[in-house]
This record gives C-alpha cells, sequence and structure tokens, in this order.
C-alpha cells in the first residue's frame, strides 16, 4: 500500500509554514539590518545535510489574550543536532520573527528536552540567543521555563561544553542562562544583553545611562567581563564557536582533540633570547612568547580586551591541545588584580573540566597594591586562583621567565601548588619580594650608616639577587624541574606535555571544594 500523496503534500505544506517562520516581509527585514534568520544561521553551522530538527511541529499552548487564534511556528525556537567537521553538536536558535523568539512553556520544554538528550549522548550544547525573552501571555509558565532551563543549564556544567551566541536582545532573566554558560560569543551589532534597562536604571537610581555604557558587546567584553569573544557579524559568531569547539572535547569524560605530531621537534627557536628585554623592570609583550610556543603561532585567546594584565587562550604544543595563562608585563607590569583573578580563575576551571592541560608563564610582580583593591577584596578574588591550580588535576606544566614574587608567584601555579614540571629560564627571579624591596628592608640600619649609602645600597642588592632572587636557590631545593636555555622552550614543554598525559590523580572524596566566590 503507497502512502496517500494528500499526506504527503499536507506534511510538505507544514514544514514549509515552520521553516518559513514569520513570513518574508519579516525576514527581508532582518537582512536589510543585516542579520540572519534562525533558520540561516542553523545552516552555516552544520555540514551540509547533517542537521536532524527536533519538534519542527510544535505550537504555542496559550489559550488568552487571541493566543488561541494565533499560530507561531516552531514556538519561536529551532532545536535539534547537527554536525560540526564530523562530530555531533545540539543547538537551539531563538526566531526572532516569531514573536520576538520569546520563550513559552512549549518554547522552553524545546530547549530543555534538547539540553537532556546532549547530556544524555555527551556533546556539546550551542545556544544562539535573539529573544525579546518571557512570553507576558503565559505569565508564570513563561517563568518557570525560565526557571527550567537555568536548572539545565547547571545540570550540565561541566559535563558538555556549553556556548552560547548573543546575537539579538537577551534582556532581564534571559541573560542569566548565557551566564551559567561556559563561553559567550556576542556580535558588535545589534545585540544587548542587561538585566535593566536605561529606563529601569533611572527609575530606581537616579543614572543616566545608555546602552551602550553596559549592555552591547564593546562593554561586556572590556569593562564588566561577561563575554568571551566578541563577533563583528552573525557568520563571524558561528566562524568562532566552530573554532572554540576545535579546542573541547565533547565532553568531560573524553579527551580534547589533540592531533600529536609524530615526533617532536628539538630545533632550537633563537627568538626566545630576544624577546626578554636586559633591564628587568622593562616589559615585553607575553603575546611574543606564546606565539613562539604555539604551533603554526595559532593563538585563540579569550577575553583579550578585559583584565589585560593577565592573557588566556588556547593553542597547540606539539600537537597537544593546552590552556595558556601568562602574565602581560605591557599592562600593569603583569600584577595580579580582581579582574585577573577571576579571570585565570575561570578559565583554569574549564581546562580542568574539560581535561585540557595547562601552561602558565610567569612574569609576576605581585598582587596589585592599592585601597581598592583591598577594600574590593583582592584577598577572596586572589584565593579563586589559589584555589583552581590547586584543584586542578589535568598536566600543569609552569615555565618562569622573569618575575615571580610573593603570593603571586605561588598564585601562577608554582610546584607547592601542584604544578607537575617547572622550568625557569636563566633570567627567572624567584623570591619573596624584588632584591630592592627585600634589601631596604632587611638592610636599612647598614645602608643608613654607611658612609656612601647608595654604593653601598647597590652593592647589596646585587648580592640578594644573586643569592635569593635567582633560579638557581630554587633549584637547589627542588622547587624547579630545572633551568633552561630559552631558546628550548618549545620542545621542552612539548616533550612535557606529551609525558604527562597519562597524569592520574585521586583527591580526598567530597561533593565539591568551597571556592572563595
Amino acid at each position: 500500500m503507497t502512502i496517500d500523496p494528500l499526506l504527503l503534500s499536507d506534511l510538505e505544506k507544514r514544514r514549509e509554514e515552520a521553516q518559513s517562520g514569520g513570513g518574508k516581509e519579516k525576514i527581508q527585514a532582518r537582512h536589510e539590518n543585516g542579520l540572519l534568520t534562525a533558520q540561516e544561521r542553523v545552516d552555516l553551522l552544520f555540514d551540509n545535510g547533517t542537521f536532524q530538527e527536533f519538534g519542527m511541529h510544535a505550537q504555542h499552548a496559550c489559550h488568552d489574550f487571541g493566543m488561541d487564534l494565533k499560530r507561531m511556528p516552531r514556538d519561536g525556537v529551532i532545536t535539534g543536532v547537527g554536525s560540526i567537521d564530523g562530530s555531533a553538536v545540539a543547538v537551539y536558535s531563538h526566531d526572532f520573527t516569531v514573536g520576538g523568539g520569546s520563550l513559552g512553556r512549549i518554547h522552553a520544554k524545546k530547549v530543555c528536552d534538547l539540553m537532556d538528550f546532549a547530556g544524555r549522548m555527551g556533546i556539546p550544547v550551542l545556544g544562539i540567543n535573539d529573544s525579546g525573552g518571557a512570553r507576558i501571555q503565559e505569565g508564570v509558565d513563561s517563568l518557570s521555563g525560565y526557571g527550567q532551563v537555568f536548572y539545565k543549564n547547571v545540570l550540565l556544567s561541566g559535563v558538555v561544553p556549553q556556548i552560547t551566541i548573543i546575537a539579538g536582545p537577551c534582556a532581564g532573566g534571559a541573560a542569566y542562562s548565557p551566564g551559567l554558560t561556559d563561553f559567550l560569543i556576542m556580535t558588535r551589532e545589534n545585540a544587548h544583553m542587561f538585566i535593566c534597562g536605561p529606563e529601569v536604571i533611572k527609575a530606581a537610581t537616579g543614572e543616566n545611562a545608555s546602552l551602550d555604557q553596559f549592555a552591547t558587546a564593546d562593554a561586556h567584553a572590556s569593562i564588566s567581563g561577561n563575554i568571551h569573544l566578541v563577533a563583528e557579524d552573525d557568520q563571524h559568531a558561528i566562524d568562532l564557536a566552530k573554532k572554540l569547539l576545535s579546542f573541547l572535547p565533547p565532553n568531560n569524560l573524553q579527551n580534547p582533540p589533540h592531533s600529536p605530531s609524530e615526533q617532536i621537534s628539538l630545533a632550537k627557536e633563537d627568538r626566545f633570547n630576544d624577546i626578554i628585554p636586559a633591564d628587568s623592570k622593562d616589559p615585553f609583550n607575553v603575546l611574543d612568547v606564546i606565539r613562539l610556543l604555539l604551533d603554526n603561532g595559532d593563538f585563540f585567546e579569550i577575553q583579550k580586551d578585559w583584565a589585560k594584565n593577565i592573557v588566556i587562550g588556547f593553542g597547540r604544543i606539539g600537537g597537544i591541545v593546552t590552556g595558556i595563562v601568562a602574565n602581560q608585563p605591557i599592562v600593569k607590569a603583569g600584577t595580579i588584580d580582581i579582574d585577573a583573578a577571576d579571570k585565570a580563575a575561570r578559565f583554569i576551571r574549564i581546562c580542568n573540566t574539560y581535561n585540557i592541560p595547562l601552561a602558565t608563564l610567569v612574569d609576576v610582580p605581585g598582587f596589585l597594591p592599592g585601597l581598592h583593591q583591598e577594600q574590593a577584596g583582592i584577598i577572596r578574588h586572589g584565593a579563586k586562583m589559589l584555589f583552581a591550580f590547586a584543584s586542578a588535576t589535568v598536566p600543569k606544566i609552569t615555565l618562569i621567565m622573569r618575575k615571580a614574587y610573593g603570593g603571586a608567584y605561588l598564585a601562577m601555579c608554582s610546584a607547592d601548588m601542584g604544578a607537575d614540571l617547572v622550568f625557569a629560564w636563566p633570567t627567572a627571579e624567584i623570591a619573596v619580594m624584588g632584591a630592592d624591596g627585600a634589601v631596604n628592608v632587611l638592610f636599612k640600619k647598614e645602608i643608613q650608616t654607611s658612609s656612601d649609602p647608595k654604593a653601598k645600597q647597590i652593592e647589596l642588592i646585587k648580592e640578594y639577587h644573586d643569592k635569593f632572587a635567582s633560579p638557581y636557590q630554587a633549584a637547589a631545593n627542588g622547587m624547579i624541574t630545572d633551568v633552561i636555555d630559552p631558546s628550548q622552550t618549545r620542545s621542552t614543554i612539548a616533550i612535557a606535555l606529551r609525558n604527562t598525559l597519562t597524569k592520574r590523580t585521586i583527591r580526598l572524596p567530597k561533593k565539591h571544594g568551597n571556592i572563595p566566590l
């Protein structure tokens, strides 16, 4: 018996209606504003023909305010699974042409069902947010829907990678779902994310604040630190998401996509020797070191416009996916402040969650001094870095390039904080504090009573530096694995990563540690 052609025709009409979203006029309006539709975003994301949609024929369940007479294709969200470079990824994409992409009960159910599926299958979740927020007509059902989505975000946290693209409005409580995910990508134009808008801020506090000050990609990337990557447009956002996924495993039980080279090159890279200035007080750009260290100089930097005194991101060393944490001497002398500590700690925890080895590059004179830093809780925030590194069980390789002073030296993953291997350049200075400060504390009287205080101070500084602020005392005490020629940095760390990939660590049983939030 053959299927009735009318049934197939009816199916085709229903599919066309669903895929047309809010209709040609609304789609054209989006294109005129430089925006893609929800369907176009999904099509760009996946390998051709691999997307399998969930819930194409879903409709809203609201019968009040005339909604019983209104059809909403897919209930304003596309959900399903497709392949990116052959690997399965779950996606939900808000359709702003359908009810402004607002969230109602069925909309929320589709998203939650997709997240449940992703958790069971162990695949990443990518959300493309472009929504007017809660569907007011559905009242508490809409509010409940957001709560369910948040709950699923938390259940999946640390299980599968969660990435959010903010490609349109994302306001009020809706902003908390992206905030619970691992990485946020936001388009520079046409996208806003905030809890309270300008009118609410004005009414509550009397402050005049424009969206540009707190809700745009640039504001979130450089001031609040709420997002990780800025995209120029929808296509760029999707490209960034794909690049990010290329460094991540599908779930927490698998390794990242390493592609180890058959042989590790032992060739020297003399350009490392030219990076460090002769005067230890002169800054240098740590990105120059990172690019020489990584395969093909390919560094995928995360949160590059926020807390610039520390640098984080992904790359490969000898084909091994590696998370990089590095002090940046050209910004605040590489000191660690509140924002830098938060930025580094969260990245360290993400790498640990997804089994990504860590390489830490150190040139840190200390925590940033200042009344504001103390009052704002630098102790609590700095402790986050200590907690993150100490609790991380992935391979941890540390390179001390120059200054490594005081508590900040420990916060940058010293051997005492669990580094598996610690290497130092001959230029490394490992001490409680810099030689200048130490001499002024230890030999203050001796300098003052000297016939030539300046000459005596210089003499004592050199003596202190040679004895205490070089890498060799630390090496003599077993705190450093080796002091290496900078030209051998790349091969040394590549070999170290290979030797630590089989690392296994047993910790005391517990629910979870109590990180100082």
